[in-house]
């Protein structure tokens, strides 16, 4: 049994399919990490609900690690025009 040809086109598509995927994958992962990091920092015992402390800590977390990915994205961005 043979392995089916692509075009070149297809190989491309699916090349790029495979780029959007890892990409999504790399994104999930990061989430993931970041999610743990925050637990981790935030929460000191599990209970039904968060309370005040654990919830304004959650919420800097967050907020520190948006700011640091918008920061490195923009700074990724002006050297990469900056390259061209």
């Amino acid at each position: 049994m043979s392995a089916p040809q692509f075009s070149e086109n297809d190989q491309r598509e699916l090349g790029q399919f495979l780029e959007a995927e890892q990409a999504k994958a790399r994104v999930q992962q990061t989430v993931h990490t970041f999610t743990d990091s925050c637990w981790d920092k935030c929460i000191s015992k599990i209970n039904n609900k968060l309370d005040r402390s654990e919830e304004a800590c959650l919420t800097n977390c967050v907020d520190r690690f948006l700011d640091s990915s918008m920061f490195i994205v923009k700074r990724l961005e002006e050297l990469r025009n900056s390259a061209m």
